[in-house]
């Protein structure tokens, strides 16, 4: 995978939209790669560098290559509101305005709620699946 990764780089040196990088999670790079949750190697993460995702596409260079022409571009975000539709435009702009306490407090809420209802969903499906 080595030698498609590199070329894949040589490719998007210079892109103004799109960074393709490596990164020794062993040496220099290991809090990055601690920040990101890199598991183990190679991983490869894509995406809003504040919410990167892992890669789960194929490894050599046409699936790579192929997979960054699709996804190696702006994305809607608080930096792209313009690529953003109506509807996440407006939760962006409502979230940008609050106070990062506030935005804080609600993610804590949200997690909150997901980690005491989705076991008892998780029940009830389970028992409806029984029923049929």
């Amino acid at each position: 995978m080595k030698p498609a990764w590199d070329k894949l780089m040589k490719e998007y040196e210079g892109s103004a939209n799109a960074l393709v990088a490596d990164v020794d999670c062993t040496a220099a790079g290991s809090d990055l790669c601690s920040a990101n949750v890199v598991r183990g190697y190679p991983t490869i993460k894509w995406g809003d560098p504040d919410d990167l995702q892992d890669y789960e596409g194929g490894r050599d260079l046409a699936d790579m290559e192929a997979f960054a022409k699709e996804n190696l571009k702006p994305l809607c975000s608080p930096a792209n509101l313009d690529l953003c539709d109506a509807d996440t435009k407006t939760k962006l702009e409502s979230f940008m305005k609050m106070s990062s306490g506030k935005l804080e407090g609600k993610i804590r809420n949200a997690q909150k709620a997901l980690e005491e209802e989705v076991p008892v969903m998780k029940k009830v499906l389970a028992h409806l699946k029984k029923e049929l």
